[in-house]
């Protein structure tokens, strides 16, 4: 692993119009002294007062608060000419066109102007207090080392580089070394498996993998390189393998690999791309319901400028804070909360590669002790976890330094929230319970920010962020406009850092996300809107399941559990996990005269899913059934196997439009034994 150099900086910028440094001082003109403290820009906003009234000005008044935002929080090489150009029917989403702008630029030649020994990476070792920093000064050096190898290996402006790594500096470098040259990234999750892996190189047409010979999380090796080089046996447009080493086992290499240690040869120095507002920055492939990962694309001026916006704001971030995001960089989360958002307002980031369980279940905190960290955010599913070890591996480390609790992923449920405001918090730190997904790009309804009194409901989103206006559908497509009521969570307008289509296939992010309401941007998710009208997350309506923050479809799991030689036809649902949030259960049909033994299959199935998708999307139950309930169209009914898992079998409706009814009663046989099971202990 390439660690800190002490060479000097050369900085050269050429066209750089500088905006506000991430430092804003505290203007006080018109519209109110305490909201002009709070935002400067709200200075200029005639008769705005309070955080509320910030809020409803932001979306009656999108474009002049968008623009007034973007103009004083990014450096602009270009200054753009039209704020927005937006038709959420036609799928078309444009922001700040004309402008011109580099984005590692404002992540890090303007920290390094300002303060080039501020410390901008802190990076958790899965080795527990062998913590590495990095200075906005060596990030920006090997920022441009990596850019410099990428160009003298054939990377221009436009190509995509994807990266297979764990969460670490030189992760970051790269994706950011992407954004110098004009080049697009494609992170993928590096505990994927090799085929998922060689699916999203295809689709992103990467000619560069980027690597590392292994990688260590939970005192455990991944052999990363080893999956790589399965991968790309499928992949013809990849060209060369740069291989980092994070530990000393060396691995084989061919003439395709280039080891990471030549960039040490390269310039400290690499001229940033003028980049469009509208040119892709990133891709990050996100689950669906077809079973077919969709490429995601984020554009350069308007996700920044969002992602940093909502990290200042929701988590109450300033300047010289310790921001601990604990997730990792392979989604959406890591991108906006680990590398983008804190980056860009100049914070000291932390990069953690561990588990919270490892070496023991005081990992989280312990961390918290000796990094000093005032900014958590974390996963429920953790937060369920550590719950269950008791208060005793919290208690037994100073966590006087927190100020903010943040849960991202999935909504968190009441028993957990309190835990970790009452006992991780001690009671004085406001937990922002985060709602978002990677359509997004960032924070969208959160707690914060709101005023300093306002209340915090456990358990609920509550609050839309500045620009973000929720409504709620009915069945029939039209906008329920009452409190207490539930419905289909859409977003009214667009903001500037939700994506822009699906890679390659403009038409299914049309159909997915405009089509289902016209003129409104479609979640995929339901939410009740509470009496008072703060919104709480109920779950996802389409088919695809959400285990400890991985969003996997339903069909995608399916695909693969079909693949297995014995069997016929599977149905994959999701259902309520104690620690993960949803577990999976996989309704299994087997070939006719097939014969095996079922922990045989079982072996064989969590085998095949593990090496075709990755661990966490394995079967938690798997039931073996003669048929599966369907219409007599042939479609699965999903929604009745949801009714038997939940035992709610009052609600399974009507059974007589299914081709077979009595397969239902024969799942429901089925199930109760497995729970019977479960409930022994087997």
């Amino acid at each position: 692993m390439w660690l800190p150099s002490r060479f000097s900086f050369k900085f050269s910028v050429s066209a750089l119009r500088r905006g506000v440094p991430p430092s804003y001082p505290h203007v006080v003109r018109r519209g109110g002294c305490n909201t002009a403290a709070f935002m400067p820009e709200a200075a200029g906003f005639e008769g705005v007062s309070g955080r509320a009234a910030l809020q409803e000005f932001s979306v009656s008044n999108s474009e002049d608060f968008w623009a007034a935002v973007a103009r004083q929080r990014l450096s602009w090489i270009r200054p753009f000419h039209t704020v927005q150009d937006c038709d959420l029917s036609r799928g078309r989403i444009k922001w700040f066109q004309g402008g011109m702008l580099n984005v590692s630029v404002n992540c890090l030649d303007r920290q390094v102007h300002i303060c080039p020994e501020r410390v901008a990476l802190i990076w958790e070792r899965d080795e527990r207090g062998s913590e590495v920093r990095y200075t906005y000064r060596q990030l920006l050096e090997m920022t441009c080392r990596v850019g410099n190898l990428l160009k003298r290996h054939g990377v221009r402006k436009g190509d995509c580089v994807t990266i297979y790594m764990p969460t670490c500096p030189l992760a970051v470098a790269s994706m950011l070394a992407c954004a110098r040259i004009g080049a697009a990234h494609n992170v993928v999750f590096a505990g994927f498996s090799a085929d998922a892996l060689a699916e999203r190189i295809r689709d992103a047409q990467s000619s560069i993998v980027i690597t590392m010979n292994q990688g260590v999380r939970g005192g455990k090796v991944t052999e990363l390189k080893k999956t790589v080089d399965t991968a790309v046996q499928s992949c013809p447009t990849v060209r060369h393998v740069f291989v980092a080493m994070r530990t000393e086992t060396l691995v084989p290499m061919t003439d395709r690999d280039v080891l990471m240690d030549e960039m040490l040869k390269e310039d400290v120095v690499c001229e940033p791309a003028a980049m469009n507002s509208e040119d892709v920055l990133f891709l990050l492939y996100t689950s669906g319901s077809t079973g077919k990962p969709k490429g995601l694309v984020h554009t350069q001026a308007g996700y920044l400028l969002y992602a940093a916006l909502t990290q200042r704001y929701v988590f109450s971030y300033h300047d010289g804070d310790v921001f601990g995001c604990v997730a990792d960089i392979g989604w959406i989360t890591g991108h906006s909360y680990i590398v983008y958002g804190p980056l860009a307002n100049g914070a000291t980031t932390v990069l953690f590669e561990s588990t919270p369980v490892y070496p023991d279940p005081g990992r989280y905190w312990e961390t918290v002790e000796r990094l000093k960290i005032n900014q958590f955010y974390g996963a429920p599913t953790a937060i369920r976890l550590l719950l269950k070890y008791g208060d005793q591996w919290v208690n037994k480390y100073d966590r006087s330094s927190l100020k903010t609790l943040g849960s991202v992923g999935e909504p968190i449920n009441t028993e957990a929230w309190e835990w970790y405001h009452r006992v991780v918090g001690e009671g004085r730190c406001p937990v922002v319970d985060t709602w978002w997904q990677t359509e997004t790009g960032g924070i969208c309804i959160a707690p914060k920010p709101s005023e300093p009194d306002e209340e915090i409901v456990p358990g609920m989103a509550m609050r839309p962020f500045f620009g973000i206006k929720p409504v709620l559908m009915d069945t029939e497509g039209k906008v329920l406009t009452a409190n207490n009521t539930s419905g289909a969570l859409c977003i009214a307008q667009p903001w500037p850092g939700m994506a822009r289509t699906i890679h390659n296939n403009h038409e299914r992010f049309i159909e997915t996300y405009c089509q289902p309401y016209p003129g409104y941007f479609f979640t995929g998710d339901g939410a009740y809107r509470s009496p008072k009208g703060y919104y709480q997350i109920t779950g996802r309506l389409d088919d695809v399941i959400n285990v400890s923050g991985h969003r996997i479809g339903t069909a995608e799991i399916e695909d693969v559990v079909n693949q297995c030689p014995a069997v016929a036809e599977s149905a994959v649902i999701g259902y309520s996990h104690d620690i993960k949030g949803q577990g999976i259960y996989a309704f299994v049909v087997l070939k006719k005269n097939m014969k095996i033994k079922e922990e045989d299959l079982y072996k064989q199935l969590n085998s095949v899913v593990s090496e075709k998708i990755a661990k966490y999307a394995c079967p938690d139950f798997i039931l073996l059934v003669k048929r599966l309930p369907k219409t007599r169209s042939g479609k699965i009914m999903r929604r009745v196997l949801r009714k038997v898992v939940e035992s709610d079998l009052d609600s399974l409706g009507d059974l007589s439009t299914l081709d077979d009814p009595a397969a239902v009663q024969e799942i429901i046989e089925g199930h109760a034994k497995i729970s019977m099971k479960k409930k022994k202990g087997f």
